[in-house]
């Protein structure tokens, strides 16, 4: 009896160890666990889980609490499943007007808004670039430009170039810069919605002194605007704000710990990371709705790292795992970048970023990984998403920049390699931007026989990672290949 006993442990140890990685994703990774997780973070409850709300709060303590009840450990530093620090909220002006040679301009924001009267000159100086200065005297005057440049005039590209715009025109002297954005609709909501409402950044302890400069974007739909200023000769501008109002608020990204089993590598770290904030209530939809539940974005990414952590608690793999849930993504990859400067573990254990971050999808046998051949971990996401009946794809959409949109690029900028584990899609349009960042993005519109794929694909892909004996890097000639060499030298 006694052997017997003895044989059916050995049979059964044989049994659990034996199983593949495969076999141990399909153990753990479950649809109705993952309806779960997305039905809840999506609920109208959560408002949109804008940073800084009591909503957001509510989040992050459901994934504080899921983190806890895996068995992942804590934040180090703290002791708790929280990274804490201050964030600054911005209020926009309540008084805002602005009119050029008498014709108001209705749509606009302030991208720097201080208090300002002004009632002058302006002066029109094509796209405000350097060149365009030549033998122009803007000082103490307002200067009225086009958004974007000669060659690159959608509002992406518009607002990578207002920081140098503001700083040549703080150069030569001018009180502000009026910018004519030259978009469609749906795109100018997404502005208004963005900096007509509340506003995050990271609270700094310095005191800041008022330059009196302003920023304004104007929304000039078919370029009527701008057309009519280049030909005139005399323009004024009668320009008032009230100035923007800034209060202390703060919030939370949301981390935990699973050691890995190799005496030699759990000194490596693989971070698995999702932003788990969307952006609130907004402009209603056709149907009158006003919460941006979020659930593509980024719910389904959240649950992506769960299902990781849920995993990886249960079955550890030999590198350790490092879970980072972000907050304040939308609100300009805030969380991260806090991260990066404010690290729980030292940034050179953390060997690979494995990030996760969706608009929507259009091809559900696709996944689609953003950076996927800029690592030496290609084959391994490609072998983990066939595995579950997917193929793994490079981004279909490079124009959009979307490696430079999540919270992977602080990492990726830091030297990590850092690629972004999305949804299938092969154009970034059509049922992607049906959903993205819209009221409609609920939890009951997804499919969730192709989440299940998604998922055990993403869970895999990061066991492989993690298991091999060969330490992921950039691949040779990435940008961020020297960067990754000095990080891990030191």
């Amino acid at each position: 009896m006694k052997y017997l006993f003895t044989l059916a442990f050995l049979i059964g140890c044989t049994t659990l160890f034996g199983q593949s990685d495969k076999e141990l994703v399909e153990a753990t990774v479950d649809k109705n666990n993952i309806k779960g997780h997305i039905y809840f973070l999506a609920d109208d409850l959560l408002k949109g889980r804008e940073t800084g709300t009591q909503e957001n709060k509510i989040a992050a303590s459901y994934l504080a609490n899921t983190l806890r009840s895996y068995g992942v450990q804590p934040n180090p530093e703290t002791g708790t499943y929280y990274q804490r620090f201050d964030l600054q909220k911005v209020s926009p002006a309540k008084q805002f007007s602005l009119s050029v040679n008498g014709t108001s301009y209705k749509k606009k924001v302030a991208l720097e808004g201080q208090r300002i009267t002004y009632k002058g000159e302006a002066v029109f100086l094509g796209y405000g670039l350097e060149d365009d200065y030549n033998g122009k005297e803007v000082a103490k005057k307002l200067i009225i430009i086009k958004a974007g440049g000669p060659d690159t005039k959608d509002a992406q590209a518009a607002y990578a170039l207002r920081e140098q715009k503001a700083a040549l025109a703080k150069k030569a002297g001018a009180i502000g810069i009026v910018e004519l954005l030259k978009a469609d609709a749906n795109i100018w909501n997404f502005i208004d919605h963005n900096f007509n409402a509340d506003r995050i950044e990271i609270a700094s302890n310095e005191k800041q002194k008022s330059n009196g400069f302003t920023h304004i974007w104007v929304h000039d739909e078919y370029g009527s605007y701008a057309k009519e200023l280049e030909t005139t000769r005399s323009i004024t501008a009668d320009l008032m704000s009230s100035g923007e109002m800034k209060t202390r608020t703060s919030s939370q990204n949301v981390i935990g710990i699973v050691e890995g089993t190799d005496p030699k590598l759990k000194n490596e770290y693989i971070i698995y990371s999702a932003h788990y904030d969307h952006v609130g209530v907004g402009q209603p939809d056709a149907t009158g709705d006003t919460i941006y539940n979020g659930a593509r974005d980024n719910a389904v990414g959240v649950t992506t790292v769960l299902s990781m952590a849920e995993n990886l608690a249960k079955y550890p793999t030999k590198r350790s795992a490092l879970f980072i849930l972000f907050t304040a993504e939308e609100k300009g990859l805030l969380g991260s970048k806090y991260y990066v400067e404010n690290p729980v573990l030292p940034l050179k254990q953390m060997v690979y970023c494995f990030n996760s971050d969706n608009a929507g999808y259009n091809d559900t046998s696709l996944a689609t990984i953003i950076g996927l051949p800029r690592t030496t971990a290609e084959q391994s996401i490609k072998n983990a998403a066939t595995a579950f009946g997917l193929t793994a794809v490079d981004d279909p959409a490079p124009e959009q920049g979307l490696f430079d949109r999540s919270d992977n690029v602080h990492f990726a900028a830091k030297g990590i390699p850092a690629p972004t584990f999305s949804l299938g899609f092969t154009a970034f349009n059509g049922d992607v931007t049906k959903y993205y960042h819209r009221p409609g993005d609920h939890a009951d519109s997804i499919d969730y026989d192709y989440m299940l794929q998604f998922f055990r694909a993403y869970v895999l892909a990061g066991r492989t990672i993690a298991n091999n004996p060969e330490t992921p890097t950039w691949t040779k000639g990435d940008k961020y290949e020297a960067t990754g060499k000095k990080l891990y030298s030191n």
